[in-house]
């Protein structure tokens, strides 16, 4: 095996997200671009030398083109067993499994998670650590330094890999593994649900289902333990082939952008349940017969009732929420004597918890949710704790979510996006909320009067590192809470995303509209921000 080293110039603008580096497919396919950050992520190893990386992504355009490059590098960097999923797929959790599974040193998975795919759509690169969870803010940081200073890189050059094929083949000391996507994963899945009663209860009629894959990753899993495994009717999985540009689609599992399943959902003769998820497998979006179940309350339901999954029987250690998210769970962890913690948004952060012993559950307002068995959110892990639950309690979706409420009180919870707003006008929206942070609390706004106002900061409670600027948070004496946060999952301009949240004891108003009940705190957020005015825009992007 030859390698060749070439000179190269850093490139502006590498630097890691909370997932990685999101940019447009154009801006990768710019020469050395790919080469660079990826040799910036091994010089940023240490001690990986013939040990084992495992490689995939959510195919969508320029994953295959992609892989290659990476397994070129990373035979002439020293790696001693590559893990490929085959076609160049792998699921994000799925990834986070293997890596797990096989003990590997860690993971390269290539996403932009819920982002539009094709050639003038969006592509990402990320790199997961031995447990299967993204690089911590210590590595990425690192990673980034390296991308300022990076003046070659080393490939080694052999033929393609055929990636379609599953089977070992040997170059040099490398050994290149292609395995099934799937098997792995559906193994695991078995191993914490009853696959055994959520089937007898499809067979009986008792549970229905519609899963939209939208055209991504999740298809072929979907496909194999939905319909094959579990013996829901052939179909019920649609959108379910891969494909480069999601199908002209956007895979972001929201009722916007799964407008198929929710006309389904929502209409004449729906199903018992619906479910999608997006690009890379980790979010999802959980449906009933003419309901919509919020994440937050999908977290909060799964928590209270984690005793019902064989899994979780003998009981959860404690439960994680990222801070936009509502305070729904908190209200589970309460009750049950749990210990409840309140971290930035990013699935890493969770990571440090898990591995400690201190959460079994955890999830984001932002269509995110799971648990320890992987180190990543798990969209269809999601989908199946609900089909596990609604084949124990025998209710329906809709039953299950106003039992709750009933028992705990209803979040009243939505969140605003703003898209792709120009980056000095999203930055100055930020600075003016921050500056009026100290003159805020005892105000009265409206009917609410402000209890505190902060920029959240996080101290892992674990390793004691300090994530700061995290969002800023306005608190109201009710408990009523606005969320002013941009984030970093785009790759034009910035998204600036509004969260707001009234808590609601009375039952007779558990039922009202979030936007209605929510009307005030909105125009709150607008008089506080300046948004509308600053940014010319009349109203969100999105509403969730």
């Amino acid at each position: 095996m030859q390698t060749k080293t070439y000179a190269t110039t850093a490139y502006e603008g590498q630097k890691p997200g909370t997932s990685g580096l999101r940019k447009k497919v154009k801006v990768f396919q710019q020469p050395k671009y790919l080469e660079n950050f990826v040799q910036s992520i091994f010089n940023s190893l240490v001690d990986f030398q013939g040990k084992t990386l495992v490689l995939g992504g959510d195919g969508r355009y320029y994953n295959r083109q992609a892989i290659q490059i990476i397994i070129k590098m990373a035979a002439a960097s020293g790696f001693g067993e590559l893990i490929i999923g085959q076609g160049g797929l792998l699921s994000t959790p799925a990834a986070s499994n293997i890596i797990r599974k096989y003990q590997a040193f860690g993971g390269i998975v290539l996403s932009a998670s819920h982002n539009p795919g094709g050639p003038d759509e969006d592509f990402g690169i990320k790199y997961n650590v031995s447990n299967g969870g993204p690089a911590p803010e210590k590595f990425t940081d690192a990673l980034y330094e390296h991308t300022t200073t990076i003046s070659n890189y080393v490939i080694a050059e052999f033929d393609d890999i055929d990636l379609d094929s599953v089977g070992e083949t040997q170059i040099g000391e490398l050994k290149i593994r292609v395995i099934d996507p799937v098997a792995d994963y559906a193994q695991l899945m078995a191993e914490i649900f009853d696959f055994d009663l959520i089937k007898q209860s499809i067979a009986a009629g008792l549970i229905t289902l519609r899963f939209d894959a939208m055209h991504a990753i999740t298809g072929p899993y979907a496909t194999h333990i939905l319909e094959e495994v579990l013996g829901a009717a052939p179909g019920s999985v649609f959108n379910a082939v891969p494909l480069e540009d999601f199908g002209g689609g956007h895979p972001d599992p929201n009722m916007v952008h799964a407008h198929e399943l929710t006309e389904i959902m929502l209409g004449a003769n729906p199903p018992v349940f619906g479910a999608a998820s997006d690009g890379d497998g980790d979010r999802n979006m959980i449906m009933g017969a003419h309901v919509f179940v919020t994440p937050s309350d999908s977290l909060a339901i799964m928590a209270a009732n984690a005793r019902l999954i064989p899994a979780y029987a003998k009981g959860i250690s404690g439960v994680a929420r990222s801070m936009p998210t509502s305070q729904a769970v908190d209200r589970v962890a309460n009750a049950l004597n749990l210990p409840c913690y309140e971290t930035p948004t990013g699935w890493k952060f969770f990571g440090n918890l898990l591995d400690a012993g201190k959460i079994t559950l955890c999830g984001e307002e932002s269509f995110g949710s799971g648990s320890n068995h992987v180190r990543e959110k798990d969209g269809l892990w999601a989908v199946l704790f609900w089909l596990n639950l609604l084949a124990r309690k025998r209710q329906s979706v809709a039953d299950i979510v106003t039992e709750h409420w009933q028992k705990f009180g209803r979040d009243i919870y939505c969140r605003h996006d703003y898209e792709a707003v120009d980056s000095d006008i999203a930055n100055g929206v930020v600075d003016h909320l921050r500056e009026q942070l100290d003159s805020l609390p005892g105000k009265t706004l409206g009917s609410y009067t402000v209890k505190f106002a902060d920029e959240f900061s996080y101290t892992d409670p674990v390793d004691h590192s300090v994530s700061n600027h995290q969002g800023i948070r306005i608190g109201f004496s009710d408990g009523s809470r606005i969320v002013f946060r941009l984030s970093g999952t785009g790759t034009i301009g910035a998204t600036v995303r509004i969260y707001l949240e009234k808590y609601e004891r009375d039952a007779k108003n558990h039922a009202e509209d979030a936007q209605i009940a929510l009307a005030e705190l909105i125009e709150i957020a607008e008089q506080l921000s300046q948004l509308k005015q600053r940014s010319g825009r009349t109203e969100p992007t999105v509403i969730t």
